[in-house]
């Protein structure tokens, strides 16, 4: 599985939401993520891909364009 599909998954499995035709929009304001929702999210990110994410790495700001910093990051990251 890629890592587009691993994380729409994973987000699916989380929050009962299909992101899949989502990738531009904003997470927050789609009422998908809201703080909590973000840290389960790194958490789970985080186990399924065996890395460690630096809070501070992603701010509220950085879920805009949520899925192509999350997939540069975990691409890097890997």
């Amino acid at each position: 599985m890629d890592i587009k599909s691993e994380v729409i998954e994973i987000i699916d499995e989380l929050f009962m939401e299909d992101v899949s035709d989502m990738m531009d929009e904003d997470l927050f304001d789609a009422g998908v993520l809201d703080s909590m929702g973000t840290v389960e999210l790194i958490v789970e990110i985080e186990n399924r891909f065996d890395i460690r994410v630096p809070v501070t790495e992603f701010g509220r700001d950085d879920w805009n364009s949520w899925f192509v910093g999350l997939s540069a990051y975990l691409f890097l990251s890997c």
